[in-house]
């Protein structure tokens, strides 16, 4: 009789698994949880893409502004602010702009998943073009699973789709319990950007 093999995963195989990692829900602090992940890539000479899905490229945000300059001690961080505006925001683009926008968007990230550009890819506001049915979760998640490589992807916004939440390998939902914005307080330079 044959003698049979058990082959088991290494420590390194199974510490080193691509994840779906999703920050979803109405608190404070998703994009800034991502974005630490992104500073340890980084920091370990990873290559990062930071893809705004929401905010247009006029907006600067203090983090673009210290990962440049990170990239002039390090790899280089792509940004890339791919929306046009906030929805409920007065803006000069109509609804169907805006979700060619994210749909053109998504395309590009989908692309340079398939050709592996980067170790991990930070898809900021991805839920809302999901969950306002610009992007298709399905398509979404049919990519990821099909992604070469151990590329690793963050997914924030609120009201994230329930199939995204059962494929992700992590899902952090930020409840906000307290916020300045309630008591009249407006977003300052620092905390919210």
């Amino acid at each position: 009789m044959g003698r049979v093999t058990e082959t088991h995963a290494s420590t390194a195989e199974l510490r080193n698994q691509p994840l779906v990692i999703v920050h979803t829900g109405d608190g404070k602090g998703k994009t800034t949880a991502a974005l630490g992940i992104a500073l340890r890539t980084w920091a370990a000479g990873g290559s990062v893409g930071v893809f705004q899905f929401v905010k247009s490229g006029r907006w600067r945000v203090g983090e673009q502004r210290a990962f440049q300059e990170l990239g002039e001690l390090g790899p280089r961080v792509q940004w890339e602010a791919l929306g046009q505006g906030w929805s409920w925001i007065r803006s000069p683009f109509s609804e169907d702009q805006k979700a060619e926008a994210a749909r053109a968007g998504w395309r590009h990230v989908a692309e340079g998943i398939a050709e592996q550009r980067h170790q991990l890819w930070l898809l900021d506001e991805f839920t809302y073009p999901m969950a306002w049915g610009w992007v298709d979760p399905a398509e979404v998640i049919d990519t990821l699973r099909a992604r070469p490589g151990k590329q690793h992807v963050i997914i924030t916004g609120r009201r994230c789709p329930e199939p995204v939440i059962e494929f992700a390998d992590l899902v952090t939902e930020m409840t906000k319990i307290k916020h300045p914005f309630d008591r009249g307080q407006r977003g300052q330079i620092g905390i919210e950007w």
